[in-house]
């Protein structure tokens, strides 16, 4: 009886804390992360340090100073010299550590032995970056960020940046117009490319820009944030009245940066290297977003009448890509299927959207028309999207860069709400007035009467 008695009370915790621990694991890793997987990494990466570096060829000789110092006061044997290592910050996500990379070391070899001190130190991944010259961070996650997103409390974001989505590498993605300007965005049907486009649309609300939208489907997906935009158009028609609208605004810009500049009237805007920004805030004009969704809807045709207007809105969308961003005009192109079989002009459009985002595909066409020229190895990164994680996509620019991420859930009607909470800040931007979108007022319904009592009789 003792003995069972002293099993229950040592071993019942102890299977209490063990199924603890594996529930935090599957269902709130980042608890897990916090209680037990910090302090069981930090361990490995304390104890193993020298070893896993030697073990992953990161060590070089010891100088000849060191050696003779070594023999003079010990007689232990000279081994390599690792990186040497700063303070481990902890994170809610992992962990940070910045090297000292040894002489003849560079980036390229530590970048190259991630995945192997990966599975020495226990954790999900290992992404390396360059600080400065000779000196790398290593950032440690320890669980799959992606699985559940949880964006930080705090995002560095000023003007014209939104953090729409997180990381792989726990770092928010951050939606710079200035940086780049214009963006290719593909998505299958319930890929998560709606959830992407409400938090730009969201996070935009309360800046003052412009927001003009471009939505082929009788406006179903912008049509909610009508009391924000400044300007729909729904249907093809409509958006071949807008898009000439649009490019008459971008030349009107270019005027006014050239009065204001001494440059003669004569000279071509393509030569105009400056932008709206060096213009006095009192001049300056509002910048414009301009989100085009199902952009494939402005190149599909039935007539010749048909291939004419199409013929002319992409080459006006060319336009607006090429010399926009000068005039604070910026492009969010959104569509299902994207690619040169769409007609003439897609590729050249394409080629002028320097940020590209990719979810999950119907085909690898689209993952290719999307990454395929800027990084390769990303196409197949899209195609591994399961249909089980909506949201998640792969993410590049024209540098070469790409980097999984993934959009938290926003619903339909917070994202709704932030646009009427931001109603008032719609800019006056008088050639836009006639397309200004008609916002319903839902009507108030009245309470239903309460029934008097009736008086009561007797019989």
């Amino acid at each position: 009886m003792t003995d069972l008695t002293t099993l229950l009370e040592v071993g019942g915790p102890v299977a209490a804390l063990g199924g603890g621990a594996a529930y935090a694991r599957a269902k709130h890793p980042g608890v897990y992360w916090s209680t037990f997987g910090l302090p069981i990494s930090t361990a490995r990466l304390l104890s193993s340090y020298g070893s896993v570096m030697e073990a992953c060829g990161l060590t070089v000789a010891p100088s000849r100073l060191r050696m003779l110092a070594v023999k003079a006061t010990t007689r232990r044997e000279v081994r390599p010299v690792p990186p040497r290592r700063g303070i481990i910050r902890p994170t809610s996500t992992g962990l940070r550590l910045r090297l000292r990379l040894a002489p003849g070391q560079e980036p390229a070899d530590v970048a190259a032995s991630a995945e192997r001190l990966r599975h020495a130190w226990g954790v999900h991944a290992v992404y390396v970056t360059t600080v400065k010259p000779g000196v790398v961070e290593l950032r440690l996650v320890g669980f799959d960020v992606l699985r559940q997103v949880r964006m930080p409390r705090k995002v560095d974001a000023d003007f014209l940046q939104v953090p729409v989505a997180l990381r792989e590498d726990a770092m928010p993605f951050v939606r710079d117009y200035r940086a780049v300007p214009h963006q290719l965005t593909l998505g299958a049907t319930l890929s998560g490319k709606s959830m992407y486009l409400r938090h730009l649309i969201a996070g935009l609300a309360p800046q003052p820009v412009a927001l003009v939208g471009i939505d082929c489907k009788r406006g179903v997906e912008l049509a909610p944030f009508a009391s924000r935009l400044s300007a729909l158009a729904t249907d093809p028609e409509q958006a071949a009245e807008l898009l000439p609208v649009l490019v008459k605004e971008m030349e009107d810009r270019y005027d006014l940066i050239k009065a204001r500049q001494g440059i003669t009237p004569g000279t071509p805007a393509e030569e105009i290297t400056s932008d709206i920004s060096g213009l006095p805030e009192s001049e300056r004009p509002v910048p414009l977003v301009l989100f085009v969704d199902e952009v494939a809807e402005l190149f599909l045709v039935a007539t010749r009448k048909d291939e004419e207007r199409r013929d002319e809105m992409v080459t006006q969308l060319i336009r607006l890509a090429q010399l926009g961003r000068a005039a604070g005009i910026y492009l969010e192109v959104c569509g299902q299927r994207f690619g040169a079989e769409l007609g003439k002009g897609a590729t050249m459009l394409r080629a002028q959207l320097t940020g590209r985002v990719c979810h999950r595909v119907n085909d690898e066409a689209s993952a290719k028309m999307a990454l395929g020229d800027i990084a390769p190895e990303a196409v197949s990164a899209a195609c591994a999207i399961a249909p089980e994680r909506p949201g998640l996509a792969v993410a590049g620019d024209t540098s070469g860069g790409w980097s999984r991420i993934r959009t938290p859930y926003l619903s339909l009607s917070d994202a709704a709400a932030a646009c009427r909470e931001s109603a008032h800040l719609v800019p006056d931007v008088p050639v836009l007035k006639p397309f200004l979108p008609e916002v319903a007022i839902r009507p108030v319904e009245s309470p239903a009467p309460v029934a008097e009592p009736s008086p009561a009789t007797t019989g």
